[in-house]
């Protein structure tokens, strides 16, 4: 059945509703219960059983359930951290260092631990969670410190972890793509991806304004009014605004008694980043023909891992390795472990409820056939020249709308490859520009996942998060769009 122009109505319910409301969890559901409303004919009853069922059916996919565990077991990890005062020993060896740099130059700290945090999330490039999470929870005790709001904190996580996640796809971004790529045809996804790396203009802008940002001091827009009140007041925040997220999984009370050692918190995290990319071989190797050199057979496994498996191996892995170091030192006990696995899953329930409602809504636009509905009234006036600006422009609605970046990969790749072709258009361009058009989306979008992410392990509003990473992030996509527009007309 054709929904037409009703197909794009309930995503933008949903942002509508975000916005005025503050409030995500009513946005989504309310965007799920009217999808469902129109494909049941405007049946209150009927819309509202198949809105049960829909996100009950988000569990039939088992990367969906995954993920969902995979976020709840973050939780736990970062409460194993945190207890065993790993936290806390990495913050001392940051504040020694900023206290010396302060002590050379007056100002320069606040500048240091933005570049800190911003090269942290670049780094743990493996997964956006983990990454958003890991910067979020980590820095937020510092930029408190030094008075940097809650809002910047938010920003640099965001903006350092899906552009680094889509710049170095050597991850569950990359598998993804891959996929998606072979369904359309392409017999080397992995050499398109990467070719594709160089003309993903909008990721490569968003760090660089954010490095730009952090190194010249010169905020604009809200962001600006945000370090004014910090300065001026000292609030981390605006008056009457809600942190996203319960403080409990963020600074959990660490054991008494017991040193502050800074690798307990390092050598977990960094088994749960090295064993993404050793998972997502594993689970791919049997996928794959037998190459004739092992780093062939690699680089092909990597390409046929699942990324949501390996997400989910790698941070039981994790947890797993902090218990038994934990349990060495004599800082656990075999009933702490799960007491502490239960505490940390239940905190980040929230984040697992809110993944279930963006998967759920993503499923529901599927059904609505929202992306094709808006590829297709964009078709009959596109030419060659325009097609990298416009792909770019309608992945960016889509994600924007939807507030998932995968969901866009999902839907804009079936169209834009296929148009690249007819077109006679570089494919190359065309998948960067389709890539490069989901962060930016994503980064705007009030309902995506990954900017929900950020809020809740900086601590932030939500709203107030969004609003302030709006201006740098519309700035980056219209520089994108340019040049997009200028290789379409030159190449």
């Amino acid at each position: 059945m054709e929904y037409g122009f009703l197909s794009v109505i309930p995503p933008i319910i949903a942002i509508i509703l975000a916005l005025r409301t503050k409030q995500v969890y009513i946005a989504l559901l309310f965007g799920i219960w009217f999808s469902w409303l129109i494909i049941k004919g405007w049946h209150p009853l009927e819309g509202t059983l198949a809105m049960i069922e829909g996100m009950v059916n988000v569990f039939q996919s088992k990367g969906n359930t995954r993920t969902i565990i995979f976020s709840a077991l973050v939780g736990s990890l970062l409460v194993f951290i945190q207890y065993s005062r790993g936290v806390e020993g990495f913050i001392n060896i940051i504040n020694k260092r900023l206290v010396k740099l302060e002590a050379k130059k007056s100002g320069f700290a606040r500048v240091m631990v933005q570049i800190l945090a911003t090269i942290t999330g670049l780094l743990l490039f493996v997964e956006t969670s983990i990454s958003s999470l890991t910067v979020g929870t980590l820095y937020r005790p510092i930029f408190d410190k030094l008075k940097i709001p809650r809002e910047k904190l938010a920003y640099i996580a965001d903006s350092s972890s899906a552009p680094s996640s889509i710049l170095i796809p050597f991850n569950a971004w990359g598998a993804f793509i891959m996929g998606l790529l072979l369904t359309q045809g392409i017999d080397k996804p992995f050499s398109v991806m990467i070719a594709s790396i160089k003309y993903n203009f909008y990721p490569l802008l968003a760090i660089g304004i954010l490095f730009f940002i952090i190194l010249s001091k010169k905020d604009f827009g809200l962001m600006k009014k945000a370090e004014q009140r910090t300065k001026e007041t000292g609030l981390l925040m605006n008056k009457g605004s809600k942190p996203m997220v319960s403080d409990e999984v963020t600074s959990f009370p660490p054991k008494e008694g017991i040193p502050a050692r800074a690798y307990n918190m390092i050598v977990p995290l960094l088994v749960m980043v090295c064993m993404m990319p050793i998972n997502l071989i594993y689970t791919g190797w049997n996928n794959v023909e037998k190459y004739s050199t092992t780093f062939d057979h690699i680089k092909q496994a990597i390409g046929e891992g699942s990324g949501s498996s390996s997400v989910l191996y790698a941070v039981i892995t994790a947890i797993l390795v902090a218990i038994t170091m934990y349990f060495v030192q004599g800082i656990l006990k075999p009933k702490d472990a799960v007491n502490l696995t239960l505490k940390g899953i239940s905190e980040l329930m929230p984040l697992a409820l809110l993944m279930l409602l963006a998967f759920a809504i993503g499923d529901a636009c599927k059904a609505l056939d929202t992306g094709n509905y808006v590829a297709n009234i964009t078709e009959s006036w596109l030419s060659p020249e325009l097609l990298p600006a416009v792909v770019f422009v309608v992945s960016s609605f889509i994600a924007f709308s939807t507030g998932t970046s995968w969901g866009t990969f999902a839907i804009m790749m079936a169209i834009s490859v296929p148009m690249a072709n007819i077109h006679g258009a570089d494919i190359t361009i065309v998948v960067a520009a389709t890539l490069g058009g989901g962060i930016f989306g994503d980064h705007c979008s009030p309902i995506s996942d990954t900017s929900i992410i950020s809020s809740m392990a900086s601590a932030s509003d939500h709203i107030d998060h969004v609003k302030t990473q709006l201006p740098y992030a519309l700035f980056g996509g219209l520089i994108t769009t340019l040049l997009y527009l200028i290789i379409g007309f030159l190449g």
